[in-house]
């Protein structure tokens, strides 16, 4: 038996969403809610549902046009608001009012969002590598790699290719790591391996002039109204230590937590994010 329930809802425009339902804890308490990273899905959660979930319930949700989400039919919808307006839909159908944001990279971006547009519905939160300001080189790297349709003949294939997309930016990851993080991030179909999302969220990233400038500062500084704990990569491309020193001056409640060997984006297992996290949930009590 599994440790999680597959379930479905359907949102305004008519597509089907999956989460994964970890359930446990008490009802009393707001449950926590994962957000994945661009090209991820519900399935990079999978370590850390089961090690909260016997004290929370923890939904993984996976946004639309990725893992088993339906694909979205206008690219153009795949944007941040987009997904902020899923999430809160979700909260809706399931009666939730609040929830515990554990958002990673895009995820952490949709999190800031409802800060500022729903920030009831916010008990705390947990951003992971990311921040008001990225890094052009981390955007850079993520733009060389995201919409291109590679299909692979073997598992190893596929692992060898993610370890190239993230660079040398891993310190402790051996191949069976980059193995199992192909297992998350890739499905089998017709006898190959490929990316599982929809190729098509590269769409509007792709513009005939030169993207417009979005100050996303009030948006942390409304999730700085929150109880939050930023984990941070210490060798990541996207979210930069002077970037997160900021955001301590914006959010002095703010708690910051550095991995150490790790680039973007932690998986949230590692022992300094585990004591970080357990710290962090252990002070929602107090």
């Amino acid at each position: 038996m599994s440790d999680f329930e597959d379930r479905y809802f359907v949102i305004r425009d008519g597509l089907r969403l999956h989460y994964r339902d970890y359930a446990g804890g008490s009802e009393d308490q707001p449950p926590i809610l994962c957000l994945h990273g661009l090209t991820r899905n519900s399935r990079d959660f999978s370590d850390f549902a089961k090690r909260y979930s016997p004290r929370f319930r923890v939904l993984a949700l996976d946004f639309r046009g990725r893992a088993d989400s339906d694909y979205d039919p206008v690219p153009a919808r795949y944007l941040p608001l987009t997904y902020a307006g899923d999430v809160i839909e979700m909260l809706d159908q399931l009666v939730i009012d609040q929830a515990i944001f554990v958002g990673t990279s895009l995820g952490g971006l949709v999190t800031m969002i409802i800060a500022a547009t729903a920030p009831q519905r916010i008990a705390a939160a947990v951003i992971n590598d990311v921040g008001p300001d990225v890094a052009p080189g981390g955007i850079d790297r993520i733009l060389s790699y995201v919409g291109q349709d590679v299909r692979f003949a073997t598992w190893d294939d596929a692992a060898q290719k993610i370890a190239s997309n993230y660079g040398a930016s891993f310190d402790r990851y051996t191949h069976d790591d980059w193995v199992k993080m192909a297992k998350r991030n890739c499905r089998e179909e017709n006898g190959e391996i490929r990316f599982d999302y929809d190729m098509a969220i590269a769409e509007p990233f792709k513009t005939s002039g030169p993207a417009p400038e979005v100050d996303l500062w009030p948006l942390f500084a409304a999730l700085g109204q929150k109880r939050l704990l930023v984990v941070r990569g210490q060798k990541s491309d996207l979210l930069t230590a002077a970037t997160a020193t900021k955001m301590q001056a914006v959010a002095p409640g703010m708690k910051l937590a550095t991995v150490p060997g790790v680039g973007h984006a932690p998986e949230l297992n590692e022992p300094e994010a585990v004591a970080a996290i357990d710290g962090f949930l252990d002070s929602l009590d107090r």
